[in-house]
Order: C-alpha cells, then structure tokens, then sequence
C-alpha cells in the first residue's frame, strides 16, 4: 500500500512536467541587470521579465530556461518568491547542449491573452563549450571555431538565442542531429518575440568597452562609470542580443560607424574599413541604418556572425570574395527592419546577389542562384513529407515559416523574380515600409502594387501567402511560321507542371543571336508567345535560372532544321 501511495505522489509530480507548454507564454519585455566578472568568466543576472499567456488555455505553471551552466536562483511574483524546480533540459539552442529550466509555480492561473510580471535571479558562468557540436561528431577544435562564445579575460563575447541562452527563453528542445530543427526552434521564437523589448545594464569588473547589438541609451551610461553601459532593443525580434567585452581600437568609416579591432589587426581593419565605404547597394535605407560595427574576432577561423547593425568576424587579408559578401549581408540586413524574416532576411540575401551581378554580370549572380536550388528543392520535399495536414500550405508559407535555411532562400529567390517582373526593385514601397504597420501580410504587397501599377495577388498567394511547392516549366511546343518579307513568326506554348506560378524568360536561340521575352505561366496551366524572329530557331529554352524549379531536364525544346 505504501509503495502504491509512493509511486501516486510520484505520477502526481511528473503529470505537470508532460503537460508543461513550455510555448505558452510570449516574453514582451526585459528588463535586467547583469553583472559581467572576466576573470572569473562569471555573469550575474537580475531583474524583470514580463509575460503575456498567448496559448488557448489557462497556464499555472511557467518555464524559464537559461544555459546549463548558469543557476536559478529566485523566481518572484508581487515580490513574494514561488516555489520552483530546476534541472537541465537537454536542447541544442545553448552550446552547452543543455538548458538550466526553472519550471515555477505561478498564484494563480493566468487566463488566454493574460500578463504577469516576474522577477528573476540566476548567476554562473560562460565558458568556451562546443558540447552541442562534439556530441553530433564534429572534431572539437573545429567545433571552437563554430561556438566561439565565452566570458574570459581577455575577450568577451555572447551571443543570444541559438548560441547562448544568457537572458531567459523558453521553447520546446531541438537537436542540431535532427535537420533544421534548432533554426526552426530559433525562428519560432525570434517571431513570436517580434514585438518584444529589452533593457539591459551591464557593469563588469575591469575597465573594458562594453558593446552590445542594441542602441546604447547616453544619457544613463553618462551617469555611471567607465565600466557600466545601458541598452536598449525595441524589437526583440529582429535582433540576437549580443555583448561583447574587450580592450578595442577603432577605425572610423565615412558612413560610421567603423571597424573595431585588436592588437595586429590594424591593417586589415583599414581594408574592412574602406570595402565597407564603398559597397553600394541596392537595398535602400526604410526605417534601419545602414551603419554597420565590424568586430574583429581573436580566433582567425572563427566563423562570421551577424545581427542588425553588428558583424563578428575574423579580421583576414586578402579580402576574399566571400567576406565581400558576409559585408554585404551584414550591411543590408539593418537596412529594412522587418519582423517578417522574409522580408528582412530575403532582402539581405537578396543583395549579395545584386551585388555579384553589378560586379561580375547576370550570368555569375543567375550561377549564384542556382548553387542554391539543389537545397531548396529538397527542403521542399521534405517539408510536404512530413507534415500532410490540410492546412500544410499556409502554415509552410513564408509569411509563417520560421527563420531558416529554406526560408532565406526561397525568400532571396522572391526578392530576385519581384526586381525581373517589374524592372528594378521595389525601392519607393520598401521606403514607404514600416514595420509598425505591417499588421496584415498582404501590407507590402499592397505598397509595391500601389507603385508599380501592377496585380501581384496571384505572385504572393503562390509564393508568399501559401506553400505551393516549385513550378515545373517544360516547352509544350514551338510552331513557327513564314512570314512575306522574310523570317519567321514563331510562337511558344509552355506548360507549367507545378503548383507555383511565374514569369519566367524564354529564350529562342538562333545564328545571330538569342531573343529573350517574358512569360507568365500560372501554375498547372499553360501559356504562350508569339516571336517574330529572322531565321528559323535552333532551340527554344525556357528559365535562364531566375525561377527556381523543382525540375530543369524538360526546359529546351530543339527544332529539326528544314
């Protein structure tokens, strides 16, 4: 009887740990105060968070997670602790593999659309740990290269959400082994956080800079010392908050604000400098800032990061073609704030290849494109494999995918059939875009349609709105026909297999050269063109490799020579 009681308790206690949404609840502001010792590699955090329930049902219990190798230690309600339980929850989002999760009893239910304020406490440590990385087989010294982040003496550097949980989160566990799930995890969080806000004071026990992906507040840094700064990110969402901690110089950029750099890296910081100044990109300037801050890394081969406003990375002569890109990127990803990762991220991407065609022509952006097709077809595959709901092409859309591999580049191919379809890209709605009024996905479909004087619906419903998977183009048949006066007036009927509609270039190729014209083929339909032409055609091709599609062995048509 007593061993059937034990194991009753013990139910008892496990049943709210396997009803725990740990999603439940959407972190809208921070406000913290954290405590940085270098020598000890050690961080000290309190301070607020305020919680508003966005799930369907009442929540009595909430999860707050930190890395694994930070402690809880208070966690209050009106100023009167609640009872707690802590322990590690293993997920791939920290690079400890692991995450510290208080899972705290609330007073009292806190109904659908309800708020709370919680006060929280924990302390430890952030040392260099590629655990995450070796346990999947990745050698460790290649894997430091990847998880870079640490407090130490020296150099202080960490990143947030996805690297190091140094402020609370809460998501479900992801694993690095399992495809895109700890990106889709970081993606989810990030547009649930959107809207999100964070304060933060950092006070450190050595006189070092303090800097921080956010905007520092002057007014409240001045009044501290010279080891204390205040920040502040209005739009969690678009951001990875990001500290970093060191003894820098730094080298003013004409448009500001420059490159920062350590001891021997004074004259590739020059040249990091004047490639900045001199990248001009298509992307205008809609309610960010093009300013960007380089942060030189210790480590040579550490890999690059980048957050709005902010680029980590290794400071390495000759600039290759690849770190002209990773400034590119991180240049324009400030430029368009968005919470819709399509937009911001699509946007970014999308100017690396606008700048490898000014600088080395279509034929070298369109090869770009395509290196990236391969994964995106897959992608594709296996996100229509495994998830057969009815309801799968809304919720794999862009408009709700999360931020991801896929996402980015599928988002980068819109950006690029948008500025083909309508001559140039969008520049006068993307200046017009705020996103403080993006409350409705069609919003930016509306300011383009209002400027450029064109029905996009059917465009963003196939590619935006909904998951309709890659159009299929393939050459149904080329008929052409003598005309007086010499030539031939051909016209090209092309099929569309696929479930996506485009505008998709046609090109007839003949001795004097090829013809190209534009062609909207809806999907699951087809279209055609008339071209009038001076010899007969040899080849009909239809996609130069601006569309993306799920299939490219049927897209020439070869006509018999008569």
């Amino acid at each position: 009887m007593r061993l059937l009681c034990t194991l009753c308790v013990l139910c008892s206690l496990a049943f709210p740990a396997l009803a725990l949404d740990r999603e439940a609840f959407t972190f809208t502001d921070y406000d913290l105060d954290a405590r940085v010792e270098p020598e000890q590699q050690r961080l000290a955090v309190r301070g607020k968070i305020w919680l508003r329930n966005d799930s369907p049902s009442a929540q009595k219990n909430v999860a707050l997670q930190v890395s694994s190798t930070l402690a809880w230690r208070s966690v209050k309600v009106a100023g009167s602790p609640v009872e707690f339980t802590s322990h590690d929850y293993t997920s791939d989002i920290d690079h400890t593999g692991a995450l510290s999760e208080a899972v705290a009893t609330l007073p009292k239910e806190i109904p659908p659309g309800g708020t709370i304020e919680v006060e929280i406490g924990y302390e430890g440590t952030i040392p260099l740990d590629a655990t995450r990385l070796t346990r999947i087989g990745i050698p460790e010294e290649k894997a430091k290269h990847s998880d870079w982040d640490q407090i130490s003496k020296s150099f202080t550097a960490v990143r947030g959400i996805g690297y190091v949980a140094w402020y609370p989160v809460a998501t479900e566990a992801a694993n690095l082994s399992e495809g895109d799930s700890v990106s889709e995890t970081v993606g989810r969080w990030k547009a649930r956080q959107a809207d999100a806000a964070m304060d933060v004071r950092f006070e450190t026990s050595l006189v070092q800079e303090i800097l921080f992906s956010g905007a520092v507040t002057p007014a409240e840094a001045a009044s501290k010392s010279a080891n204390f700064a205040a920040f502040h990110i209005s739009r969690l969402g678009l951001d990875v908050p990001t500290f970093v901690i060191t003894d820098y110089q730094k080298l003013e950029a004409k448009d500001g604000p420059g490159v920062y750099y350590l001891a021997g890296q004074a004259e590739a910081a020059q040249a990091y400098t004047d490639a900045v100044s001199t990248i001009d990109l298509e992307v205008p300037v809609a309610g960010g800032d093009e300013r960007l801050r380089i942060m030189g890394l210790p480590d040579a081969d550490a890999a690059s990061f980048v957050t709005a406003g902010m680029l980590l990375c290794p400071l390495k002569l000759p600039l290759t073609n690849e770190t002209m890109l990773s400034l590119v990127y991180a240049k324009a990803l400030g430029m368009v704030p968005s919470q819709r990762a399509w937009i911001q991220e699509g946007l970014a991407h999308y100017a690396q290849v606008a700048f490898i065609e000014r600088e080395a022509g279509r034929k070298a952006a369109l090869d770009y494109l395509s290196a990236h097709v391969t994964a995106l077809v897959e992608d594709e595959k296996a996100a229509a494999a495994k998830d057969g709901t009815n309801n799968w092409q809304a919720a794999h859309s862009l408009v709700n995918a999360p931020d991801s591999l896929y996402l980015q580049t599928k988002a980068m191919y819109v950006w690029w059939m948008l500025k083909d379809m309508l001559g140039r890209l969008p520049t006068e709605s993307l200046i017009s875009y705020r996103a403080s009024d993006d409350k409705n996905a069609a919003y930016l479909q509306r300011l383009i349609e209002k400027n450029s004087h064109r029905d996009l619906e059917w465009f963003f419903d196939d590619w935006v709105y909904r998951e309709r998977g890659l159009p299929d183009f393939r050459v149904d048949s080329v008929y052409p026909r003598e005309i007086l006066g010499g030539g031939y007036m051909v016209t090209v009927t092309v099929e569309n297999l696929g479930e996506a509609g485009a505008e998709v270039p046609v090109t007839l190729r003949i001795p004097s050269g090829d013809i190209t014209r534009k062609l909207e083929v809806r999907g699951k339909s087809k279209a055609s063109l008339r071209v009038q032409t001076p010899s007969l055609p040899q080849e009909v091709v239809v996609n130069d490799g601006s569309v993306p599609e799920s299939d490219v062995s049927n897209n020439s048509y070869k006509l018999e020579a008569r």
